[in-house]
């Protein structure tokens, strides 16, 4: 069973969307938090940590060692369902092994986050234990918006993490719906998607010639309101 997060910062549409079965959790990022209008990260943070009890992920933002440790040891306090997202390497491009190896040795619940490779997701698989529960996020869209095929690295960190049962792998940066169906085909443990994907998913099973029809009412009802001419 491929679970379905929902990738959202915004206080509204996370108490929509907490409400449906369908959402198993929330991811969050700066990114996402500043598009959203947060002025204060961590009360922000905290907003959207006490409006659900599913899991939240939320990211540290320092880019050393010592202060994403800092960070991450502050974030994980925040509550009980919140996971402590760290990019797997810093702006320098440096492994953060020594961050992920410490947190994850203090029992807290961690988020890998900008993974690519199957050679990170060892890497990641090196420096942690089998007990505490980590995401291991890797960027299936921004991936194959640069020509290279996601599926390939996705396969092999799922086949070499399954000696981890506290190990899942997540389907990041999704770009359409049919990514859950792929993400499902190769099980993976769980995809995150911005809102609009997941109402999308909600319909999955409509008939293709029904589809067709709309699709050519609409062209025609559009055209009749353009006044188009030929």
């Amino acid at each position: 069973m491929t679970k379905i997060f929902c990738d959202i910062a915004d206080i509204k549409l996370i108490k929509k969307f907490k409400k449906k079965k369908i959402v198993k959790g929330f991811t969050t990022n700066p990114s996402l938090m500043r598009k959203a209008g947060a002025k204060n990260y961590v009360n922000y943070s905290k907003k959207i940590i006490k409006i659900t009890k599913k899991p939240v992920s939320c990211e540290v933002f320092a880019d050393d060692t010592a202060n994403m440790i800092l960070q991450g040891s502050k974030i994980s306090k925040w509550g009980k369902n919140v996971y402590v997202k760290v990019p797997v390497i810093n702006s320098k491009g440096k492994f953060m092994g020594k961050v992920i190896k410490d947190l994850n040795s203090k029992k807290i619940k961690l988020n890998i986050t900008a993974v690519y490779t199957a050679k990170q997701t060892r890497q990641i698989l090196n420096v942690i234990n089998k007990k505490t529960n980590v995401i291991i996020s890797i960027f299936a869209g921004r991936m194959a918006d640069t020509g290279n095929d996601p599926i390939p690295q996705f396969k092999e960190s799922i086949r070499i993490s399954k000696k981890y049962k506290n190990v899942q792998i997540l389907w990041a940066s999704t770009r359409e719906p049919y990514n859950f169906l792929q993400a499902k085909k190769i099980g993976c443990h769980i995809i995150t998607t911005p809102p609009n994907i997941i109402e999308k998913i909600e319909k999955f099973g409509k008939n293709l010639n029904k589809l067709s029809l709309e699709t050519v009412a609409g062209f025609l009802n559009d055209s009749k309101k353009s006044n188009f001419r030929i």
